[in-house]
Formats: structure tokens, C-alpha cells, sequence
């Protein structure tokens, strides 16, 4: 694995972000996940399952 680097410059490209509803245990079970994703890189994304809408929290 290649070390983090920062990427100060202008993106020309813009981040790709996703949101998907989980479903487990038979739909006994469901949860949100968070993707973001640079489109010209297989190895740049970030996922999260601990997503809340900014307009949900108080």
C-alpha cells in the first residue's frame, strides 16, 4: 500500500459520493453506508457505515 499524500491543487475532477441502505440478517437488519470516491483512481475512496444526515443530528 502506497503512503497517503496530500493533494493541495485543483481537482479537475470532482469526488463521486454514494449512499447506499444496507440490508442484513434476512432484512431483520439495516444501515446506512457513505461512499466518496475519486473517479480516476481503483485505489482512492472511503466508506463509512456510521452515516447520519447532517439534518438529522441536533
Amino acid at each position: 500500500m502506497a503512503p497517503a499524500e496530500s493533494n493541495t491543487s485543483e481537482r479537475a475532477d470532482p469526488l463521486r459520493s454514494r449512499s447506499y441502505r444496507i440490508t442484513v440478517d434476512d432484512g431483520r437488519e439495516s444501515f446506512f453506508a457513505l461512499s466518496i470516491e475519486d473517479v480516476t483512481s481503483e485505489h482512492a475512496w472511503l466508506m463509512s457505515d456510521t452515516v447520519v444526515a447532517l439534518e438529522n443530528i441536533r
